[in-house]
């Protein structure tokens, strides 16, 4: 897969992108990462990209020629083109599973008080990391490549992704490790028993009542077993007795 990353603070990037599991896989050529300068792609003097907006306003816009040249010179057949905007659609992880599939993505992350309306002719998909507005793009251009790279064959163990909170449609369940015992705090003791069976019915149960505690709204759209609808009622009713 390959991801290109256009942005006028290619620098805020970088350090992202040199650090964990995505160094790995850059590393060992399971994706390839590009950071764009979309100054290189300027018409203007002194590299510049943002003007006024035309009628008047607050702030500066970034402009359409930067965008226009950059995103023909990247864009390929396989290619699809998404821009960081409050006013997209909510990045979640089914989305994040569909771009794991693609080819080529290309992220531009917008700036300033806005982006010259033209620049959406170019664009297959409006992406929002949720109802708040930040000072740019880069931030979400890099959470939604991390989200994406990490499900990527070979990047991560598949179990460890398939069992994710939202990728199950439900919160994880919680995880311990040793030491078993300290402070007084104790590991639940079925994770201690060794018995396979026991423990996952304990992971199922523990990430419905994460679920039904903190996500409600998951368990309407989740698929859920007779099992599940089982423990749910345990659960709600040993939540009612406290």
């Amino acid at each position: 897969m390959k991801i290109d990353i256009v942005t006028i603070f290619p620098d805020m990037l970088k350090a992202c992108l040199d650090e964990s599991i995505i160094r790995r896989a850059v590393g060992i050529n399971l994706v390839e990462i590009n950071i764009v300068d979309l100054r290189d792609y300027s018409v203007l003097k002194h590299r510049k990209v943002d003007d006024t907006p035309y009628g008047g306003g607050a702030g500066m816009l970034m402009q359409f020629p930067p965008f226009y040249h950059a995103i023909k010179a990247l864009k390929q057949e396989n290619s699809t083109v998404i821009i960081t905007s409050p006013r997209g659609q909510v990045f979640n992880q089914e989305t994040a599973e569909r771009y794991a599939k693609l080819d080529h993505l290309i992220i531009l992350a917008g700036h300033y008080e806005g982006i010259d309306e033209r620049v959406y002719n170019f664009i297959d998909e409006e992406v929002s990391m949720g109802d708040f507005v930040l000072t740019g793009g880069e931030l979400p251009a890099m959470m939604i490549t991390d989200a994406v790279v990490r499900l990527l064959d070979n990047v991560i163990k598949k179990e460890s992704h398939e069992n994710d909170s939202f990728s199950m449609g439900l919160l994880e369940h919680p995880h311990y490790t040793k030491p078993a015992v300290y402070e007084g705090f104790e590991v639940p003791e079925v994770l201690r028993t060794g018995n396979h069976q026991e423990i996952a019915k304990w992971r199922r149960y523990e990430a419905l009542k994460q679920t039904y505690m903190k996500r409600p709204d998951l368990l309407e759209k989740a698929e859920l077993s007779k099992s599940d609808l089982k423990m749910i009622e345990e659960i709600k009713k040993a939540v009612d007795e406290k």
